[in-house]
């Protein structure tokens, strides 16, 4: 079951999916709003929504098999101070449930912990769909039935009130999957927090850009099993914390420990202090392979990890680093070098597509042969 998991998040990708009976929204139609939407809408319903902006439209959605699909274009939702329970834009409770082309933005309520979706029961899938001025992009509950997919999404940039805010924060959930998605401009929180028991973070892009004062690029405080396969990681100079990834430091809460860190390029703009790596579980699996260290830091490594041709390079190395093309240019003596990483977690250590941006992932022409993120 776990080998199966693994295989279905690594080849996520928008598909189409079946067409239920359709419900149309818009402020033209007979459901104006999506808060009138979400009180008639049934299980298996497309919710087809008009292009616009949709203003202190919050909404609680409890079906079961429900599609919610921006229709002439994006779908904004601008909180204006309104809110779900006190929780978010959206509350999603059902299970098999799926958002395309929404925009999240200004999400805030009186607690501060305000997310633009508050995933609370069940499963979700969200496809291009962005969040920003939030007090939090997405955040879950503690509940480890709930199964979550990211694919080209945008999160950034978070809200300036204060507090430990994040782009995302799963917690002990099932399982995320996050593919194509570009993580940015944090606000003392991190970039991608998850508690989750399996993690695939696949083919993105977490950079705290210039202003970004985020802790950690990406964190899995709990362990778990986490697949981190062809990412752009960019720690920016005004971080709040020197560590960029960090695994297991509040405490191993599953079973299996294991982090295979494989084809991600790692950049470190701090001057100096930076640290790319920080595992605590001793007994967790821990794979390095492939990947490219661009910046100061040195990679610290335990003896029984396993280290396969990880590189350190130097700015130059790529066709453009000071405007973020981290491809290796055609006459660098890194391109080739990749090595076999085997597999890990039930998942060929191997990239098929690599991050594009703004925030989606396309196939790669043939297989894999240079270390870091891109292989074009």
């Amino acid at each position: 079951m776990q080998r199966r998991a693994l295989l279905v998040a690594a080849s996520l990708a928008p598909m189409a999916v079946h067409a239920g009976p359709v419900l149309q929204v818009g402020p033209r139609r007979a459901v104006r709003t999506l808060a009138a939407a979400a009180r008639q809408a049934r299980d298996g319903m497309v919710v087809e929504v008009d292009a616009g902006e949709y203003v202190g439209d919050a909404a609680t959605w409890p079906q079961q098999g429900l599609t919610l699909r921006a229709v002439g274009g994006r779908v904004s939702l601008v909180a204006a101070g309104a809110h779900a329970q006190g929780k978010g834009l959206f509350v999603m409770t059902g299970r098999r449930q799926r958002i395309e082309g929404f925009d999240f933005i200004g999400a805030t309520v009186p607690d501060r912990n305000g997310a633009g979706i508050r995933l609370e029961a069940g499963s979700l899938t969200l496809v291009d769909c962005g969040f920003r001025d939030n007090e939090n992009g997405l955040l879950t509950a503690n509940d480890d039935s709930i199964e979550l997919d990211i694919v080209d999404c945008d999160f950034g940039a978070i809200a300036a009130r204060g507090g430990q805010t994040h782009n995302v924060y799963v917690g002990a959930i099932k399982r995320l999957a996050v593919m194509g998605s570009y993580f940015h401009h944090g606000q003392l929180g991190h970039l991608l927090k998850s508690r989750a028991a399996v993690n695939h973070i696949l083919y993105n892009r977490l950079s705290d850009e210039i202003g970004g004062r985020a802790s950690y690029e990406l964190e899995f405080p709990n362990g778990g099993v986490a697949v981190v396969m062809g990412n752009l990681i960019m720690q920016s100079s005004t971080t709040e914390n020197p560590h960029v990834i960090s695994f297991g430091v509040e405490g191993a809460k599953w079973e299996k420990q294991a982090l295979y860190l494989v084809n991600n390029t790692l950049v470190d703009q701090k001057p100096s202090g930076g640290i790319w790596l920080r595992v605590t579980p001793p007994q967790a699996e821990v794979v390095l392979a492939n990947n490219l260290l661009v910046g100061a830091p040195k990679l610290a490594a335990e003896g029984h990890w396993t280290r396969r041709a990880n590189f350190s390079a130097d700015w130059d190395e790529f066709v453009r680093a000071a405007r973020d093309d981290y491809r290796l240019k055609p006459e660098s003596s890194l391109r080739g070098r990749a090595a076999d990483a085997g597999e890990g977690g039930g998942l060929k250590l191997s990239p098929t597509r690599e991050y594009r941006h703004p925030h989606t992932s396309v196939a790669l022409s043939g297989p894999a042969r240079h270390p870091g993120a891109f292989q074009s």
